[in-house]
């Protein structure tokens, strides 16, 4: 009895939470103009993302899950993406808050103040009253918002995404080759398989 109760929830999972080989062209693209692997061996896995995205909003339970999860020398990288102004507002803010160190306190409450709440944090002014909300000081905020440090790390996300060809997101690459679109659970399988790809120097 308990054989044949196996054997059907086996059939009920979807076919990629079984032993995912991901393939090229279907579930991930192999890029034309690749970055060099990271110089200490680790696997870097970047994100990028939009606040103002719903897809990401749905895809970040699913990074969450994983980041606790990832094996041993593999380097996660976030990329708010700044492919346009207002995308660029929020880029600055996520860098903003790296900056100060709040990252892991802020990322996830801003989603859900713009994707359930339905708060329109897409400008310098209203995020520096979300942040204001976590004990940063205005004047702290604006002084860090066009920072020279801020600033480049805007230019490298959007050199990044401009070199990977993005179009939209979320997207996760996969060691500066591999392009994996944001399909929620399904692109963390799909990173998961390339990420042990890599690691095993295939």
């Amino acid at each position: 009895m308990m054989k044949k109760f196996f054997a059907i929830l086996l059939l009920t999972l979807p076919t990629w939470a079984m032993a995912l080989t991901p393939v090229a062209g279907k579930d991930y693209t192999v890029l034309t103009n690749p970055t060099p692997a990271l110089s200490d061996g680790q696997v870097e896995v970047r994100e990028f993302f939009w606040y103002g995205c719903p897809h990401c909003y749905t895809l970040e339970p699913h990074v969450a899950a994983w980041l606790k999860t990832k094996p041993e020398g593999v380097r996660f990288e976030r990329s708010p993406a700044a492919l346009n102004a207002v995308w660029e507002a929020n880029a600055r803010g996520y860098y903003v808050a790296e900056a100060l160190g709040i990252v892991e306190k802020t990322h996830g409450p801003l989603f859900a103040a713009i994707q359930v709440d339905k708060q329109r944090l897409f400008s310098q002014k209203s995020l520096a009253a979300f942040y204001a909300g976590f004990g940063v000081k205005e004047a702290n905020f604006n002084g860090l918002y066009n920072s020279f440090t801020v600033s480049a790390k805007v230019a490298q996300s959007r050199n990044l995404a401009m070199r990977y060809q993005l179009t939209g997101v979320p997207a996760m690459v996969v060691n500066g080759k591999y392009l994996v679109p944001g399909e929620g659970a399904r692109t963390i399988a799909v990173v998961k398989a390339l990420v042990a790809q890599e690691r095993s120097g295939k």
